[in-house]
Order: structure tokens, then C-alpha cells, then sequence
């Protein structure tokens, strides 16, 4: 989300009062875009690979922009449409709820925040103005509401059993889809453990510490310090990890990671990054992180933007793919892409096709392909998620 400053100050400063509440759609459409291109070519064999597939992503932020997620859009990379006509059995949806002016990779602090503005110009209810926390619940509300309102079409994942339930109805040719709600950065703890229980209560199963600041847990890949996990910080980790969720280390700072490997139990993820050795870039992951986070059997999902992976083109993120696979084993490499999340993009979700054509390209086998796509990501929920 590098843009936010320019797209909402561009906006706002056309848009009279009687407007505003046009502004989130015209600033998405700003940020959130796929770059034209002609149609992708897909050959037999991957077409016929991507027919079966239950793909699954660990990271879109469509649930900021106030679009129904039931509908298809007109702007934006994901909603259950695309994501029916990906082939995707499962897309983790993560909540941003504070923003820094600026959203550099190198240096922020958490002075400012765009996500008032956003939630003001929404006419989000007043108990998000002033609360990360509530930020947080009311996009989970969003989307629990959705899966109220059509569960045919999308069901929010929880525990193992709704997965195992999600997993045999589309086996039986049911076009649904599960959500699975996460958050972008731990701020909205707002420093109280006590609170995870409120998010877990509203379906939240996986917390990424950090976004582009330091918060009170420690030190993000992008803020002033660079520090590691404070023992707040070290606290929020085993009550993640004692509640049956998933720890999230993308945006968190090199130190952090070390820290978060140091004291967790279970597998941790990196839910959207790119990889050093296949894009040199101040966001991406170290061979060194990498090989300790697969060494724990976490899950590194590799995202779809320029900054992640220098050349945002299918095969560009297939090449991207193909070294963490290379690196680290096939089991360990997922899908990340970061759709909505202020995104410039080559295909949207309902385009997941040309991503497989791109692997069998790199020479991925179908075997591997079915895992990076949604295998890897599917059975990680199974093992880690709550029973019931």
C-alpha cells in the first residue's frame, strides 16, 4: 500500500463534501489496479490442471475498500466471482487498520494514519474512528455478514471441521469458497492481550504482528527501530499460538522473525513477501530467513507486485516461485499475493490460470503445482487450525 498519501490526496482534494462518499471507490480505483494486457494463452495441459485445483491465497486486503465481496467488481483484484473462476477453494482475508503517511520500505513511523480517512469518508461506524480494534472487528463483521447472506456461495473458515466441511462440498462440485480472517499488523491488540480473545471471537485465526511501523510488540521490516519482539511482544506470540492461531511475520522486522523462530511452537507463515534471491528488494526475504522458517515448517507465500517480485508478470512470479521452491522444498512455498492490497497487478484472481501455465513453464510438475497453489496452504490450516 505505497500510494495511499497520493491516491486519497488526489481525490479528496477533487471531491466536494456532498461526494466523499465516493472517495474509497475512486482512490481503489487508483491503487488497485490490473495492468492491460492482451489474454493470456493457456495450453491443454494446464488448462486441464487448473480445472481441478483448489487454489488458496494467504493475503488480500479487499475487505478495506467497502465492495460487497459477493459480487464481482468493476475495480479491485478479488471478490468470490474471480475467486470461483480462479479455482480458489480458500483466500485468507486480512484487515488493515492504520496506515502511515509515506508507506516507504525503508522507514516509517506510526505517527500519521490514512485508515481514519478512509473509515470517515466510508461512514465506517464512529467506534472505528478512534480504534484499531474496532477497525478490525467491523471488517470481520463485513465479511461474517456475507457468508450469512449467501453461505452457498462463501463460508468462513474457523476450525478444521469447517475446512473438512469446505473441502467435501466443493469435492462434490458446489462452487463455494472459505474465508479465512486475518489481521495486517498486531496494533489493533492496542498493547491489551485481553483483546486477541475478541478478535478470536470474531473469527480471526491468523495475526500478522507488523505493517509498515513499529508497534508494541517489536519492530517492523519498515519502521525506525528495527528491533525484535518486546515482551509484550513475546507474550502476543504464545497467546496466538495458545489460542489455535497462525503467527504471521510478513512486514515484521529481520530481528522479529528471528525472535518469533526463537519461541514459537508451531509453524509460523511469511502470508505475502517476495524472495531476495529472485528480486532484490528492501521487502523481501533473506535464503537465511527462508531456510528458518521452512526449517520449523512454515509456509512462505510469494507475492504478485513489483516490489515483491521485480517483474509482476506471470512468469516473472512463477521465476519467484521457482527459487523459493529451489531453496527451501516445494512443501514450504505458497501463494501471496497481496491483491487489493494498493497493488498494481498483471491478472486478478479470476486469471489464476495464466499463473499455472507461467509454473508449468518454470517446469513446475502438477504434483507441485497442486501444492504451491493450495496444497501447501490447505494442509498447514489442517494441522494448525482449532479442532472445532
Amino acid at each position: 500500500m505505497r500510494r495511499w498519501l497520493i491516491g486519497i490526496g488526489a481525490v479528496l482534494a477533487f471531491l466536494g463534501a456532498g461526494a466523499l462518499m465516493a472517495a474509497p471507490a475512486v482512490v481503489e480505483g487508483r491503487l488497485n489496479n490490473v495492468e492491460a494486457h492482451a489474454p493470456y494463452k493457456i495450453g491443454a495441459r494446464a488448462k486441464a490442471l487448473h480445472a481441478r485445483l483448489n487454489m488458496a491465497d494467504l493475503h488480500a486486503d479487499t475487505l478495506l475498500w467497502g465492495r460487497d465481496v459477493l459480487s464481482r467488481g468493476t475495480r479491485g483484484h478479488v471478490d468470490v466471482p474471480r475467486l470461483v473462476e480462479g479455482r480458489f477453494a480458500l483466500q485468507v482475508f486480512s484487515t488493515v487498520t492504520k496506515t502511515p503517511e509515506g508507506q516507504n520500505y525503508d522507514k516509517n513511523t506510526g505517527d500519521t494514519d490514512m485508515i481514519t480517512v478512509l473509515a470517515k469518508v466510508s461512514l465506517w461506524p464512529t467506534r472505528t474512528w478512534d480504534s484499531l480494534l474496532e477497525r478490525a472487528l467491523y471488517q470481520a463483521e463485513r465479511l461474517n455478514a456475507a457468508a450469512k447472506r449467501d453461505p452457498k456461495a462463501l463460508v468462513v473458515v474457523r476450525t478444521r471441521r469447517d475446512l473438512e466441511s469446505l473441502l467435501a462440498r466443493r469435492a462434490k462440485g458446489e462452487s463455494v469458497v472459505g474465508g479465512l480472517l486475518a489481521t495486517e499488523g498486531a496494533h489493533p491488540l492496542e498493547g491489551k492481550i485481553e483483546n486477541l480473545q475478541k478478535l478470536y471471537d470474531a473469527g480471526f485465526r491468523m495475526v500478522g504482528l507488523h505493517h509498515f511501523f513499529d508497534n508494541e510488540l517489536g519492530g517492523s521490516l519498515h519502521g525506525v527501530s528495527k528491533g525484535g519482539l518486546s515482551p509484550f511482544g513475546i507474550e502476543a506470540v504464545r497467546a496466538i499460538e495458545g489460542r489455535g492461531m497462525i503467527v504471521d511475520v510478513a512486514h515484521s522486522s529481520e530481528k522479529v522473525v528471528e525472535d518469533v523462530l526463537a519461541h514459537a511452537t508451531r509453524p509460523i507463515v511469511v502470508s505475502h513477501t517476495g524472495v531476495r534471491g529472485a528480486c532484490k528488494s528492501a521487502r523481501n526475504l533473506s535464503d537465511k530467513h527462508m531456510r528458518a522458517i521452512a526449517a520449523k515448517g512454515g509456509l512462505i507465500g510469494i507475492g504478485y507486485w513489483p516490489g515483491a517480485v521485480c517483474d509482476s508478470t506471470p512468469k516473472g512470479v512463477a521465476k519467484s516461485l521457482r527459487y523459493a521452491a529451489d531453496l527451501v522444498g516445494v512443501d514450504r512455498v505458497a501463494l501471496g499475493s497481496d491483491f487489493d492490497g494498493s497493488t498494481t497487478v498483471r491478472f486478478d484472481a479470476s486469471e489464476s490460470a495464466a499463473l499455472v501455465q507461467a509454473m508449468v513453464d518454470a517446469g513446475f510438475s502438477d504434483e507441485e503445482i497442486g501444492k504451491i497453489t493450495g496444497g501447501n496452504v490447505l494442509a498447514l490450516l489442517a494441522a494448525l487450525l482449532p479442532a472445532s
